[in-house]
């Protein structure tokens, strides 16, 4: 997976609703102010992340690398909301989700943050299309048609949306879950492994979808992967080891990234 290939579909344009009542940014998309996560084990702890501070711009697309054990996904689940940290605070679009009540950081979460994960995680008996439109149904609206059918396009789904989940191959699957995270218009994106049990070319497309799509929807993107050419698409990449940030480069080549990651791993 060299290269991310052009897009297969035809260009969708941008809906207006796509942008519609999004707040203009005064400060970082994402930010972590020293967080730290740990873990029972045992009489002892853990520490899984060991004061973790980063601030991610409005529309920047970053990658977190690092080796097995140092925190990535730990890090993107707690920046998403979907872990607490045991300290520390985690501040998206303004809001510090560590202030929230569990309830408020629920609804935030599926007003405000997008997540794709690696398993997909469709529900089997909804359509591709009831399950893009799941997130606002749980948030009590209907979801914006308009922003919709730009996706299902966006995404290559279009002709696929009275199908079931189990009648999609891997790829198309993982575009499914990519639609869904992105129709709330959620201000920050976050993706696990999003290519990880692809081939490399289904991988590339993907990837290639979920980077395109939004950053037409202005999206802040963070991406946790294993793999030095995903991370190469990104315009940073940041290095965990041990629970701490060990690095970061811009816009790196993959050998770049590999080279640094045998640094780590030594």
């Amino acid at each position: 997976m060299a290269t991310t290939p052009a897009a297969t579909t035809p260009a969708a344009t941008t809906p207006a609703t796509a942008t519609r009542a999004r707040p203009t940014a005064t400060g970082p998309a994402v930010r972590l102010v020293q967080v730290r996560r740990t873990y029972p084990d045992g009489d002892g702890v853990v520490e899984a992340l060991a004061g973790v501070s980063l601030d991610l711009e409005p529309g920047s697309f970053t990658a977190i690398m690092g080796p097995s054990g140092s925190g990535k996904s730990t890090l993107l689940n707690c920046a998403a909301g979907l872990d607490t940290p045991t300290s520390g605070s985690v501040v998206i679009g303004g809001t510090d989700l560590t202030t929230l009540r569990p309830d408020d950081v629920t609804r935030l979460r599926r007003d405000r943050i997008g997540f794709v994960f690696q398993a997909y995680n469709l529900i089997a008996h909804l359509s591709v299309a009831e399950n893009i439109a799941l997130p606002s149904l749980l948030g009590g609206h209907e979801p914006d048609e308009e922003l919709r059918r730009y996706l299902v396009h966006a995404v290559g789904l279009a002709g696929l949306e009275n199908r079931l989940p189990g009648e999609l191959s891997g790829g198309q699957a993982q575009r499914v879950a990519i639609a869904r995270a992105l129709v709330t218009r959620p201000a920050a994106v976050f993706a696990d492994e999003p290519t990880g049990a692809l081939d490399s070319h289904t991988g590339a497309q993907v990837l290639h979808v979920l980077r395109t799509t939004a950053a037409a929807l202005g999206q802040t993107l963070v991406l946790v992967t294993h793999d030095p050419h995903v991370a190469a698409v990104a315009q940073w990449v940041l290095f965990l080891a041990d629970g701490r940030l060990a690095g970061s480069l811009e816009s790196p080549t993959a050998d770049q990234i590999t080279a640094r990651m045998s640094e780590l791993g030594r």
